[in-house]
């Protein structure tokens, strides 16, 4: 590659990862005009050269030509498949850009438009090579009209621009979907559009894939190079799709195990037989996704083992509360007017830091939430079932928990968080109101005891409701009073007794990500002015 065209494509790639943080929505207008129109130019071409130079090849449609191709070239026939899977590559960003395009618009478009016309693209150029044979590494360029070579050099490079941001945004989306499944270090996404909730923006990742891709552009310095790396990507990705589509229709779609056989064996076997062409071309660029794979890879499993680790070790610490209120007395335990709002990984029961933190501060809110926000592995999930609230102890203690639960679809949005947990919580202690209301009531009727038994109940429950409406009363007064945030920071350190690999895994590795992938408070709707961060150490 000379070296001015290795500068040109460098320039574009800062521009475009610097427009990045507009999003999507704001030159997305473009996309669809300039990809038709390379559509439709790539396809006149073809018809051109077709009619041009050999009508006869259209003939290659037919399976018959496949079967001949593959007896005559033998090895050198299957060696070419590792440079024929180019041909498809970019099929697989349409299914990670799903968060920005509808399934349906996909379908058609690819359906419609894009095979097509890359058919009729493919066909022309093999029609000008079967009369131009000595043209074979810059056949492209030399199969366009003279008079069409700079318009079309123009769009091409519009589309080429164009299929970079794909592939941008379908990462994007990737690591979003890693990140709520706590598969990868917690970073800061920017939801770029408020009506598509799938246009999203991390910065971090944005600025590391801007460099690296320069970096490739810079270090080969050869297409041929990149194209073998990428074609190597492309196809593995494919073949490992295709196994992992086994268990979800095995499992999720609840299929016979047979079907999920049979769609292994036909896509597979021909994934498998691309992707073994390909690997022969691993010395030869093919090594620079395998090496990426393992860093990435590694980098995720070392977070998912610390994070279960650190989780772990809550479960193990639970706070017993009767024995932390037993010692209340002691430590000079006192509740002040307020709303503690307390975030915990824990689903239920008290988490070890907050009895860390009222030993050093012995004193906290009147009404205390613990927060847990959870993330599932479904798209969206509904908004009557986001958040689940429970009670810790009695009703005296004035503790409660809530867990949030977001799909990995789901815009987390922080604006109105706070009123809407608190909403939810008085929601529950009226629904509790009623379900105590109605419960002895019914078992009266039921019993026919007569009137006096009837009216001792409803005694009863009366008392009970003015208790709850206490309950709610005392909840809104807090409110007044102010909220509060804690949220926990612990230092996780492997145990003496642990292998110096495991010591490097948690010491270096996992305290190097926690450290410098920390969201910052505003991401979970938490104000700077009203944060308490508990810090503590984490032998796991």
């Amino acid at each position: 590659m000379p070296d001015h065209a290795v500068i040109i494509a460098c320039v574009i790639l800062v521009g475009l990862f610097a427009l990045q943080h507009f999003g999507t929505h704001k030159v997305g207008f473009l996309f669809a005009p300039i990809l038709i129109a390379w559509l439709l130019c790539i396809s006149g071409i073809g018809i051109y050269n077709i009619i041009h130079w050999n009508p006869h090849v259209i003939r290659a449609i037919s399976p018959h030509y496949i079967y001949n191709f593959f007896r005559e070239t033998g090895k050198v026939g299957w060696s070419s498949l590792g440079a024929i899977v180019l041909c498809i590559t970019g099929a697989e960003a349409m299914f990670a850009d799903l968060g920005h395009f509808s399934k349906l618009s996909v379908r058609i478009a690819f359906t419609a438009i894009v095979y097509p016309c890359l058919i009729l693209a493919y066909m022309g150029e093999a029609a000008y090579l079967s009369q131009n044979r000595t043209d074979v590494e810059h056949s492209f360029h030399k199969a366009i009209p003279k008079l069409m070579f700079w318009p079309v050099f123009i769009i091409a490079t519009l589309a080429t621009v164009v299929g970079s941001q794909a592939i941008i945004s379908a990462t994007f989306s990737i690591i979003s979907q890693c990140r709520a499944l706590r598969c990868f270090p917690r970073v800061k996404i920017v939801h770029t559009s408020s009506q598509v909730h799938g246009q999203i923006y991390i910065p971090e990742v944005n600025w590391i894939l801007m460099g690296l891709c320069i970096a490739v552009a810079i270090g080969f310095r050869d297409i041929s190079m990149i194209g073998h790396a990428y074609g190597l990507a492309v196809i593995t990705v494919m073949f490992v799709t295709t196994c992992l589509m086994f268990l979800i229709i095995s499992t999720v779609w609840k299929q016979n195990i047979m079907a999920a056989s049979m769609f292994i064996v036909i896509f597979g076997s021909v994934e498998l037989l691309y992707f073994l062409a390909c690997i022969a071309k691993v010395q030869r660029g093919g090594w620079l996704p395998i090496l990426f794979s393992l860093v990435f890879m590694s980098l995720m499993s070392i977070w998912q083992y610390g994070t279960s680790k650190k989780h772990q070790f809550e479960l193990e610490n639970k706070v017993c509360l009767e024995s932390l209120f037993s010692l209340g007395p002691s430590l000079g335990i006192s509740r002040v007017p307020g709303i503690g709002l307390i975030y915990t990984n824990l689903e239920s029961g008290v988490p070890p830091m907050f009895a860390h933190f009222v030993t050093n501060f012995p004193a906290f809110h009147r009404i205390l939430i613990f927060v847990t926000l959870q993330s599932l592995m479904v798209p969206k999930v509904p908004p009557g079932e986001r958040f689940l609230v429970s009670r810790i102890g009695s009703s005296e203690f004035y503790l409660y928990h809530c867990v949030v639960r977001y799909g990995y679809k789901d815009v987390r949005d922080s604006y109105d968080f706070e009123t809407k947990l608190i909403e939810k919580v008085a929601a529950f202690l009226q629904s509790e109101e009623l379900a105590v209301t109605e419960q002895p009531m019914e078992k009266a009727v039921a019993t026919g005891n007569g009137a006096g038994v009837g009216s001792g109940k409803r005694r009863k429950v009366q008392f009970q409701c003015v208790e709850l409406n206490e309950e709610v009363k005392e909840l809104m007064e807090a409110r007044e009073s102010g909220v509060a945030y804690m949220i926990g920071n612990p230092s996780i350190i492997a145990n003496e007794v642990s292998s110096p690999v495991k010591k490097f895994v948690i010491n270096v590795v996992y305290g190097f990500l926690r450290r410098n992938c920390r969201l910052p408070a505003i991401a979970l709707g938490i104000p700077h002015t009203s944060l308490v961060e508990v810090g503590m150490v984490y032998h796991v």
